[in-house]
Protein backbone atom coordinates (compact mmCIF):
# COMPACT_ATOMS: atom_id res chain seq x y z
CA UNK A 1 0.00 0.00 0.00
CA UNK A 2 3.06 2.29 0.11
CA UNK A 3 3.35 2.04 -3.66
CA UNK A 4 1.78 5.18 -5.12
CA UNK A 5 1.05 3.78 -8.59
CA UNK A 6 -0.68 0.75 -7.13
CA UNK A 7 -2.80 2.80 -4.72
CA UNK A 8 -3.76 5.36 -7.37
CA UNK A 9 -4.77 2.68 -9.85
CA UNK A 10 -6.65 0.72 -7.22
CA UNK A 11 -8.59 3.82 -6.14
CA UNK A 12 -9.62 4.72 -9.70
CA UNK A 13 -10.62 1.18 -10.58
CA UNK A 14 -12.46 0.69 -7.27
CA UNK A 15 -14.45 3.84 -7.99
CA UNK A 16 -15.63 2.42 -11.32
CA UNK A 17 -16.43 -0.97 -9.77
CA UNK A 18 -18.50 0.66 -7.01
CA UNK A 19 -20.35 2.68 -9.64
CA UNK A 20 -21.09 -0.52 -11.58
CA UNK A 21 -22.25 -2.49 -8.54
CA UNK A 22 -24.47 0.24 -7.12
CA UNK A 23 -25.78 1.56 -10.45
CA UNK A 24 -29.39 1.01 -9.34
CA UNK A 25 -28.87 3.27 -6.32
CA UNK A 26 -26.66 5.89 -8.00
CA UNK A 27 -28.88 6.38 -11.05
CA UNK A 28 -31.25 9.34 -11.00
CA UNK A 29 -33.41 8.40 -14.02
CA UNK A 30 -34.23 5.41 -16.19
CA UNK A 31 -31.37 4.63 -18.59
CA UNK A 32 -33.75 3.84 -21.48
CA UNK A 33 -36.72 6.16 -20.92
CA UNK A 34 -37.27 8.49 -23.89
CA UNK A 35 -38.30 12.04 -22.96
CA UNK A 36 -38.55 14.01 -26.19
CA UNK A 37 -39.25 17.37 -24.55
CA UNK A 38 -35.95 17.15 -22.58
CA UNK A 39 -33.71 16.64 -25.62
CA UNK A 40 -30.19 18.13 -25.60
CA UNK A 41 -30.41 19.63 -22.13
CA UNK A 42 -26.95 20.72 -20.90
CA UNK A 43 -25.56 19.45 -17.57
CA UNK A 44 -27.65 20.69 -14.63
CA UNK A 45 -28.70 19.70 -11.13
CA UNK A 46 -31.51 17.59 -12.57
CA UNK A 47 -29.36 15.99 -15.28
CA UNK A 48 -25.77 15.94 -14.02
CA UNK A 49 -24.27 15.07 -17.45
CA UNK A 50 -27.09 16.52 -19.59
CA UNK A 51 -29.42 14.61 -21.90
CA UNK A 52 -29.05 13.06 -25.36
CA UNK A 53 -31.03 13.34 -28.58
CA UNK A 54 -33.82 11.19 -27.09
CA UNK A 55 -33.96 13.09 -23.81
CA UNK A 56 -32.31 10.24 -21.87
CA UNK A 57 -30.16 11.12 -18.88
CA UNK A 58 -26.47 10.76 -19.81
CA UNK A 59 -25.33 10.39 -16.20
CA UNK A 60 -27.63 7.40 -15.67
CA UNK A 61 -26.58 5.82 -18.95
CA UNK A 62 -22.88 6.26 -18.09
CA UNK A 63 -23.46 4.66 -14.67
CA UNK A 64 -25.23 1.67 -16.20
CA UNK A 65 -22.63 1.57 -18.96
CA UNK A 66 -20.02 1.04 -16.25
CA UNK A 67 -21.87 -2.09 -15.14
CA UNK A 68 -21.81 -3.46 -18.69
CA UNK A 69 -18.17 -2.62 -19.38
CA UNK A 70 -16.88 -3.89 -16.02
CA UNK A 71 -18.93 -7.09 -16.33
CA UNK A 72 -17.62 -7.77 -19.83
CA UNK A 73 -14.08 -6.99 -18.68
CA UNK A 74 -14.30 -9.41 -15.76
CA UNK A 75 -15.77 -12.14 -17.97
CA UNK A 76 -13.05 -11.67 -20.59
CA UNK A 77 -10.32 -11.77 -17.94
CA UNK A 78 -11.78 -14.94 -16.41
CA UNK A 79 -12.09 -16.83 -19.71
CA UNK A 80 -8.76 -15.55 -20.97
CA UNK A 81 -7.01 -16.54 -17.74
CA UNK A 82 -8.41 -20.07 -17.86
CA UNK A 83 -7.75 -20.65 -21.56
CA UNK A 84 -4.43 -18.81 -21.74
CA UNK A 85 -3.04 -20.42 -18.58
CA UNK A 86 -4.01 -23.89 -19.74
CA UNK A 87 -2.50 -23.42 -23.20
CA UNK A 88 0.66 -21.73 -21.91
CA UNK A 89 1.19 -24.33 -19.18
CA UNK A 90 0.82 -27.27 -21.54
CA UNK A 91 2.93 -25.64 -24.25
CA UNK A 92 5.74 -24.67 -21.90
CA UNK A 93 5.86 -27.98 -20.04
CA UNK A 94 5.53 -30.47 -22.91
CA UNK A 95 8.28 -29.67 -25.38
CA UNK A 96 6.80 -31.79 -28.16
CA UNK A 97 3.63 -29.70 -28.19
CA UNK A 98 5.35 -26.34 -27.79
CA UNK A 99 6.11 -25.60 -31.43
CA UNK A 100 2.68 -26.63 -32.74
CA UNK A 101 0.67 -24.79 -30.08
CA UNK A 102 2.73 -21.60 -30.27
CA UNK A 103 2.48 -21.45 -34.05
CA UNK A 104 -1.29 -21.47 -33.74
CA UNK A 105 -1.07 -18.68 -31.15
CA UNK A 106 1.26 -16.72 -33.43
CA UNK A 107 -1.22 -17.09 -36.29
CA UNK A 108 -3.99 -15.61 -34.14
CA UNK A 109 -1.73 -12.77 -32.99
CA UNK A 110 -0.85 -11.94 -36.60
CA UNK A 111 -4.31 -10.41 -37.06
CA UNK A 112 -4.87 -6.85 -35.76
CA UNK A 113 -6.71 -7.16 -32.47
CA UNK A 114 -9.71 -4.98 -33.25
CA UNK A 115 -10.11 -6.37 -36.77
CA UNK A 116 -10.19 -9.96 -35.51
CA UNK A 117 -12.54 -9.07 -32.64
CA UNK A 118 -14.79 -7.17 -35.05
CA UNK A 119 -14.93 -10.13 -37.44
CA UNK A 120 -15.74 -12.60 -34.67
CA UNK A 121 -18.33 -10.34 -33.07
CA UNK A 122 -20.00 -9.65 -36.40
CA UNK A 123 -20.11 -13.37 -37.21
CA UNK A 124 -21.54 -14.30 -33.80
CA UNK A 125 -24.06 -11.46 -33.65
CA UNK A 126 -24.52 -8.36 -31.46
CA UNK A 127 -24.78 -9.37 -27.79
CA UNK A 128 -22.74 -9.02 -24.60
CA UNK A 129 -22.04 -12.77 -24.49
CA UNK A 130 -20.71 -12.81 -28.05
CA UNK A 131 -18.50 -9.82 -27.28
CA UNK A 132 -17.00 -11.75 -24.36
CA UNK A 133 -16.36 -14.78 -26.57
CA UNK A 134 -14.79 -12.69 -29.32
CA UNK A 135 -12.51 -10.71 -27.01
CA UNK A 136 -11.50 -13.83 -25.06
CA UNK A 137 -10.44 -15.52 -28.31
CA UNK A 138 -8.44 -12.44 -29.29
CA UNK A 139 -6.54 -11.99 -26.00
CA UNK A 140 -5.95 -15.65 -25.09
CA UNK A 141 -2.77 -15.91 -27.23
CA UNK A 142 -1.22 -12.96 -25.37
CA UNK A 143 -1.80 -14.58 -22.00
CA UNK A 144 -0.68 -17.99 -23.28
CA UNK A 145 2.67 -16.57 -24.40
CA UNK A 146 3.26 -14.86 -21.05
CA UNK A 147 2.47 -18.06 -19.11
CA UNK A 148 4.59 -20.17 -21.45
CA UNK A 149 7.60 -17.87 -20.98
CA UNK A 150 7.32 -18.23 -17.19
CA UNK A 151 6.86 -22.00 -17.38
CA UNK A 152 9.97 -22.38 -19.55
CA UNK A 153 12.01 -20.78 -16.77
CA UNK A 154 10.34 -22.44 -13.79
CA UNK A 155 10.46 -25.99 -15.20
CA UNK A 156 14.26 -25.89 -15.06
CA UNK A 157 14.30 -25.06 -11.34
CA UNK A 158 15.89 -27.52 -8.90
CA UNK A 159 12.67 -28.17 -7.00
CA UNK A 160 10.97 -29.26 -10.24
CA UNK A 161 13.80 -31.70 -10.98
CA UNK A 162 13.52 -32.95 -7.40
CA UNK A 163 9.79 -33.55 -7.90
CA UNK A 164 10.57 -35.56 -11.02
CA UNK A 165 13.17 -37.55 -9.11
CA UNK A 166 10.71 -38.64 -6.40
CA UNK A 167 8.21 -39.79 -9.01
CA UNK A 168 5.62 -36.98 -8.96
CA UNK A 169 3.20 -37.03 -11.89
CA UNK A 170 3.30 -34.40 -14.60
CA UNK A 171 -0.10 -33.05 -13.55
CA UNK A 172 1.00 -32.69 -9.93
CA UNK A 173 4.24 -30.97 -10.91
CA UNK A 174 2.39 -28.51 -13.18
CA UNK A 175 -0.31 -27.64 -10.65
CA UNK A 176 1.69 -27.67 -7.39
CA UNK A 177 5.15 -26.50 -8.44
CA UNK A 178 5.15 -24.75 -11.81
CA UNK A 179 1.83 -22.89 -11.96
CA UNK A 180 2.00 -21.17 -8.52
CA UNK A 181 5.50 -19.87 -9.35
CA UNK A 182 4.37 -18.54 -12.72
CA UNK A 183 1.47 -16.45 -11.44
CA UNK A 184 3.15 -13.06 -10.98
CA UNK A 185 3.53 -12.21 -14.71
CA UNK A 186 0.04 -13.63 -15.34
CA UNK A 187 -1.62 -11.36 -12.76
CA UNK A 188 0.06 -8.28 -14.23
CA UNK A 189 -0.88 -9.27 -17.78
CA UNK A 190 -4.52 -9.81 -16.82
CA UNK A 191 -4.84 -6.24 -15.55
CA UNK A 192 -3.78 -5.01 -18.98
CA UNK A 193 -6.14 -7.49 -20.66
CA UNK A 194 -8.95 -5.98 -18.57
CA UNK A 195 -8.04 -2.51 -19.84
CA UNK A 196 -7.81 -3.76 -23.44
CA UNK A 197 -11.21 -5.44 -23.07
CA UNK A 198 -12.87 -2.22 -21.85
CA UNK A 199 -11.48 -0.27 -24.81
CA UNK A 200 -12.31 -3.03 -27.30
CA UNK A 201 -15.88 -3.35 -26.01
CA UNK A 202 -16.34 0.41 -26.42
CA UNK A 203 -14.93 0.27 -29.95
CA UNK A 204 -17.14 -2.66 -30.95
CA UNK A 205 -20.21 -0.95 -29.48
CA UNK A 206 -19.27 2.26 -31.29
CA UNK A 207 -19.12 0.29 -34.56
CA UNK A 208 -22.51 -1.28 -33.92
CA UNK A 209 -21.58 -4.91 -33.11
CA UNK A 210 -21.85 -4.59 -29.35
CA UNK A 211 -24.93 -5.13 -27.18
CA UNK A 212 -27.97 -3.94 -29.16
CA UNK A 213 -29.85 -0.70 -28.30
CA UNK A 214 -31.21 0.55 -26.02
CA UNK A 215 -28.65 -1.19 -23.76
CA UNK A 216 -26.44 1.59 -22.34
CA UNK A 217 -22.83 1.10 -23.36
CA UNK A 218 -20.08 3.68 -23.28
CA UNK A 219 -19.21 3.01 -26.91
CA UNK A 220 -22.80 3.21 -28.13
CA UNK A 221 -23.40 6.44 -26.18
CA UNK A 222 -20.41 8.01 -27.92
CA UNK A 223 -21.63 6.70 -31.28
CA UNK A 224 -25.10 8.22 -30.73
CA UNK A 225 -23.60 11.58 -29.76
CA UNK A 226 -20.99 11.92 -32.50
CA UNK A 227 -23.45 13.58 -34.88
CA UNK A 228 -24.25 16.25 -32.29
CA UNK A 229 -20.76 16.84 -30.91
CA UNK A 230 -20.81 20.56 -31.78
CA UNK A 231 -24.24 21.26 -30.30
CA UNK A 232 -24.13 18.78 -27.39
CA UNK A 233 -20.54 17.80 -26.68
CA UNK A 234 -21.47 16.42 -23.25
CA UNK A 235 -23.03 13.32 -24.86
CA UNK A 236 -19.61 12.07 -25.97
CA UNK A 237 -17.50 13.80 -23.33
CA UNK A 238 -18.65 12.00 -20.18
CA UNK A 239 -18.61 8.38 -21.44
CA UNK A 240 -15.18 9.15 -22.90
CA UNK A 241 -13.99 10.32 -19.49
CA UNK A 242 -15.40 7.15 -17.91
CA UNK A 243 -13.46 4.98 -20.37
CA UNK A 244 -10.27 6.98 -19.78
CA UNK A 245 -10.58 6.73 -15.97
CA UNK A 246 -11.16 2.98 -16.08
CA UNK A 247 -8.27 2.28 -18.42
CA UNK A 248 -5.94 4.64 -16.55
CA UNK A 249 -6.79 2.98 -13.25
CA UNK A 250 -6.15 -0.50 -14.66
CA UNK A 251 -2.85 0.55 -16.25
CA UNK A 252 -1.62 2.15 -13.03
CA UNK A 253 -2.74 -0.94 -11.13
CA UNK A 254 -0.87 -3.20 -13.54
CA UNK A 255 2.29 -1.09 -13.38
CA UNK A 256 2.13 -1.10 -9.60
CA UNK A 257 1.63 -4.86 -9.44
CA UNK A 258 4.54 -5.39 -11.82
CA UNK A 259 6.84 -3.38 -9.56
CA UNK A 260 5.61 -5.02 -6.35
CA UNK A 261 5.72 -8.60 -7.65
CA UNK A 262 9.13 -8.24 -9.31
CA UNK A 263 11.80 -8.81 -6.62
CA UNK A 264 14.36 -7.00 -8.76
CA UNK A 265 12.47 -3.73 -8.46
CA UNK A 266 13.26 -1.42 -5.57
CA UNK A 267 9.76 -0.58 -4.44
CA UNK A 268 10.94 1.60 -1.58
CA UNK A 269 12.55 4.01 -4.07
CA UNK A 270 9.08 4.91 -5.31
Amino acid sequence: MRHRLFVSGLALFALMVVMAIFADFLATHSPVQVRARFRFRPPSLDNFFGTDNFGRDIYTRVVYGARLSISIGFAVVLLTAIAGTTIGLISGYFRRLDNLVMRVMDALMAFPTIILALALAAALGPSAFNIVVALSAVYTPRVARVVRASVLVVREADYVHAAHAVGASNLRIMLEHILPNSMAPLVVQLTFVFAYAVIAEAVLSFLGVGPPPPTPSWGSIIAEGKDYIREAAWITLFPGIAIAMTVLGLNLLGDGLRDVLDPRMNVESR
